[in-house]
């Protein structure tokens, strides 16, 4: 099974990330995973992201966000988690606007694999402690350790 902080890094996470609206963050995403990965393209991966939420919201309500899709050029699951500045209207279930995004990328041929990841993403943000946790994480690293402290459950 692929644990989550295998396919995150402390370098595609990011406190105080401004907000703006939903486009805006989805573009800040791909730069964000295109400075860590120069392979992947930002453009792709942006325009990617926004097809993917033309099928529906990934807005999981609780003021979470968990924008995924296929990517092409994409080898291996990755992820990022980002906590915004001011949070954004996302267009989520419950209408509460999203200030906490966990994105996970997979390749073009995903798997049940990829399906575990998206439920152990959504399982770990379903526990109110966790969220506080992220939304008070001080630091870029601070914020990658709370993941991965949570995957190991505590």
């Amino acid at each position: 099974m692929i644990r989550l902080e295998t396919i995150l890094t402390p370098g595609r996470s990011l406190v105080n990330a401004p907000g703006g609206s939903k486009k805006r963050v989805l573009e800040q995403v791909a730069q964000l995973v295109a400075r860590d990965r120069p392979e992947l393209d930002a453009q792709t991966l942006f325009e990617s992201l926004v097809a993917r939420e033309k099928l529906g919201s990934t807005g999981f309500g609780n003021g979470i966000a968990i924008p995924h899709c296929r990517l092409p050029g994409c080898d291996a699951p990755l992820s990022a988690v980002l906590h915004l500045e001011t949070a954004v209207d996302y267009d989520a279930i419950d209408g509460a606007p999203v200030d906490l995004l966990f994105v996970l990328l997979v390749p073009e041929a995903a798997t049940d694999a990829h399906l575990e990841l998206l439920r152990q993403i959504a399982s770990m943000l379903d526990r109110s402690e966790v969220r506080e946790r992220l939304r008070q994480a001080p630091s870029n690293e601070a914020l990658y350790q709370v993941v991965v402290d949570a995957q190991n459950g505590n």
